[in-house]
C-alpha cells in the first residue's frame, strides 16, 4: 500500500475517534478537530522518522493528548491570570473607597494653605516677615511690636497690610482658610 493510502485508511478509520478524544477534554469541536489535523500533518511530516514497527495511531494520539495538555494548560494559566487581576482590581478599589472614606477635604486644604502660608511668609522682605511673625503668631500687639523695634506704630501696620496683601494675593484659591488663619486669631 502506498503512503498516501496508508494515510487515507488512517484518516479514514481514525479521524473520528481522534475527535471525540481531543474533545472529551478541551470541550470544543472546532479546536478538537483543529488538534486532530495538526496531528496528523505532524504524523505526516514525520513518518520517516518513525520505526518500521510503530504504533501509529497511538503515536498521533499521544501528540493529540499533549496539545489537549497544553491547551488545558494554558486555559488554567489565564484563569489564575484573571482571577489575579480581578482580586487586585478589587483590592485597589476597595483601597481607593477607604482612602475616599478617610478624606478630609478641610484637612487637605487647610494643609494646602499653610503650606503657601509658610512658602511667602519666607518670601517676604525681613522686617515685614519679622513683624507679621510677632502679630500673628507670638500674638504681639501693634504697640509691643512698634517699642521692640523701634518703629512706629504705623510702621508695624504698613508691614502688616504688606505682608497680608501678598498673602491674599498668593491664597486667593484658599480665601475662607485664609481668614479664618489670620484675621480671626
Amino acid at each position: 500500500m502506498t503512503d498516501i493510502k496508508a494515510f487515507n485508511q488512517l484518516f479514514t478509520d481514525y479521524q473520528g475517534r481522534f475527535i471525540r478524544f481531543a474533545n472529551t477534554y478541551v470541550r470544543d469541536t472546532v479546536i478538537a478537530e483543529d488538534f486532530v489535523v495538526e496531528a496528523l500533518m505532524y504524523y505526516w511530516e514525520n513518518r520517516k522518522t518513525l520505526a518500521p514497527d510503530s504504533n501509529v495511531p497511538a503515536y498521533i494520539l499521544t501528540i493529540i493528548k499533549h496539545k489537549c495538555l497544553n491547551y488545558l494548560q494554558h486555559i488554567r494559566l489565564k484563569e489564575e491570570i484573571e482571577e489575579k487581576l480581578k482580586a487586585h482590581a478589587e483590592w485597589e478599589l476597595s483601597t481607593r473607597i477607604s482612602s475616599l472614606k478617610a478624606c478630609e477635604p478641610a484637612e487637605l486644604f487647610t494643609a494646602e494653605a499653610e503650606r503657601i502660608v509658610k512658602e511667602t511668609i519666607l518670601t517676604l522682605p525681613e522686617q515685614t516677615r519679622k513683624i507679621f511673625i510677632m502679630s500673628r503668631y507670638e500674638n504681639k500687639s501693634h504697640k509691643e511690636i512698634a517699642n521692640e523695634l523701634n518703629i512706629t506704630t504705623k510702621g508695624v501696620e504698613f508691614h502688616i497690610s504688606k505682608a497680608l496683601s501678598v498673602l491674599r494675593s498668593n491664597l486667593k484659591d484658599y480665601m475662607p482658610v485664609f481668614l479664618y488663619l489670620f484675621y480671626w486669631s
